[in-house]
């Protein structure tokens, strides 16, 4: 059975470090300190008073003072790694947290997961070829050594790396590894660790090379694994939940968060806020617990993305210059369908093109998969589609030798409503209000990714509301923006009143529009 070897860096709160290092090993697990040399020896020696007797808790034998992407990190890893390999031989799994990390599994469960997935947890991507780098330096972090901290001598960091690049000092990687990156947060088993320390003090030439580099602790570990463990029993990803903001900041949790961290296909997850005391105290007597059921649901990040992201207009600084210098034409018409049930739009324009022969095209903007002609690749990616939306209609307007146009687009496309709408061209917009149960709510959120099968019913009800407001929201910026020839039609209204709306919308006989008003089961889910 899996025993796991906890190697935890961390720098403050001891009384915080105390509680979390008597959780993890409550049930037979270890733990290998380091804290770091900068914080004050009261607070070190407060964490040894408490845990020293533990025969669970080891220390690391130096302490180093650490800085954010400093060697000083990876070193400090390596102390707590030896501690913890020399203090535990029966430990199966070396398993990196900080002070902020917390269980959001048992380790009943944590140790079953362990012994079911024989192969090492790591995030480990080709450094030139994949693009976990999103800004700033990236190779200049390996060819060029860095002696000084970006984050506290900035002045002094990037005036080394401009004299190192004036004088042609870059230096050449060590040639039989290839470097790769991803997250510090790892979960290794044991022979891992110990060929890891043996590559170690055999090649002090690598280690030598990565105690110069930029932020080592993102490539050293995750280097030496690929370097070292046969691909088959690597699996590139983490056991730690954690998100980051627009901003690159890591995201907070608190304690209204403990139903949504349960449900996450992770061990653990950071960062926890040091005043989440109700969740800390919840999820450090989790730990221990046995017999509970986890219901995995996994909607975490795309959860946060559109939470996040309300409040957010998304307009653009400036019009583009191919839609400043374009138009669809005056002479022609875009009739634009929107609703946010895209099945009640897509049954209402197929019969429309079966009526009236007008060229219909379905979610072209909200879907990869619509069916469109080919307009030189203009048209093959959502993307390349939003980028060049004006080149692109132009061309659906000659390739169907039609100047009249339906489209359909969803409500939150309003930056797509506008630039339509102030063409010179002659737009007019047919929302479609649709009534939206609960039921319909939570299909939508899990076809959207913010909820799964497993979704637990409380975080359900806590979502709906917010997406209620989001659907009613988007319908409110589209009045607000007071577009002209602008009709509507309502679930709850009758036939003859929707086919007025259908018949100013199409320019068709009220007869026709009665027809199509009429359509079977045209609002049904």
């Amino acid at each position: 059975m899996a025993k796991i070897a906890f190697i935890l860096l961390c720098h403050k709160d001891p009384d915080a470090i105390i509680r979390q290092a008597l959780s993890l090993t409550a049930v037979g697990d270890y733990i290998a300190i380091h804290f770091d040399a900068r914080a004050s020896a009261a607070a070190y020696k407060t964490i040894h008073t408490a845990l020293g007797d533990n025969p669970n808790v080891t220390f690391a034998k130096k302490r180093v003072k650490c800085g954010w992407g400093e060697w000083s990190l990876v070193q400090a890893t390596l102390y707590a790694v030896e501690a913890a390999v020399a203090a535990f031989p029966h430990a199966t799994h070396f398993y990196m947290l900080s002070g902020d990390c917390q269980a959001i599994k048992t380790a009943e469960y944590a140790h079953d997961f362990l012994d079911r997935n024989d192969v090492d947890f790591i995030e480990s991507f080709d450094f030139f070829a994949s693009d976990w780098i999103k800004t700033g330096l990236k190779e200049e972090r390996l060819i060029y050594r860095h002696l000084f901290n970006e984050r506290n001598a900035k002045w002094v960091f990037y005036k080394s790396l401009e004299l190192q690049k004036r004088l042609k000092l870059a230096r050449k990687i060590p040639q039989d590894i290839d470097i790769q990156i991803g997250s510090q947060w790892w979960c290794l088993r044991r022979h891992t660790v110990e060929a890891i320390l043996d590559f170690v003090r055999a090649r002090p030439d690598v280690k030598r090379f990565f105690s110069t580099t930029w932020i080592p602790d993102e490539t050293f570990f995750q280097t030496l694994v690929r370097h070292l463990v046969p691909e088959a029993e690597i699996e590139c990803r983490t056991l730690t939940f954690l998100m980051f903001s627009d901003y690159g900041m890591p995201v907070t949790f608190y304690n209204d968060h403990f139903d949504l961290l349960l449900s996450q296909d992770f061990l653990f997850a950071r960062k926890i806020s040091p005043e989440a005391l109700d969740l800390k105290e919840r999820l450090g007597s989790l730990y221990s617990a046995r017999g509970v059921n986890f219901e995995i649901s996994n909607e975490g990040r795309s959860l946060y993305k559109f939470l996040t992201g309300k409040g957010r207009i998304g307009r653009r600084f400036a019009a583009r210059f191919w839609e400043k210098e374009s138009t669809l034409g005056r002479e022609r018409e875009l009739l634009i369908v929107v609703c946010k049930k895209w099945h009640v739009a897509k049954r209402l324009v197929a019969r429309i093109k079966q009526q009236t022969n007008i060229p219909c095209i379905e979610y072209l903007f909200n879907e990869e998969n619509t069916e469109l002609p080919d307009m030189g690749g203009i048209q093959s990616t959502l993307a390349k589609r939003h980028r060049h939306r004006r080149s692109l209609m132009r061309m659906l307007f000659d390739y169907y030798e039609s100047d009249r146009m339906v489209v359909c687009m969803d409500p939150g496309n309003l930056d797509l409503l506008e630039d339509f709408c102030r063409d010179r061209a002659s737009t007019r917009l047919l929302e479609i209000n649709c009534t939206f149960t609960d039921d319909y709510l939570i299909g939508h959120a899990m076809r959207v990714g913010l909820a799964g099968e497993r979704t637990p019913r409380e975080t359900l009800e806590r979502l709906l509301p917010t997406i209620r407001n989001d659907i009613v929201h988007e319908s409110d910026h589209i009045r607000d923006a007071e577009f002209e020839n602008h009709q509507r039609i309502r679930e709850e209204d009758s036939p003859e009143v929707n086919a007025v709306s259908l018949a100013s919308f199409l320019s068709i006989p009220p007869d026709q529009a009665l027809e199509l008003a009429r359509t079977d089961h045209l609002f049904a889910d």
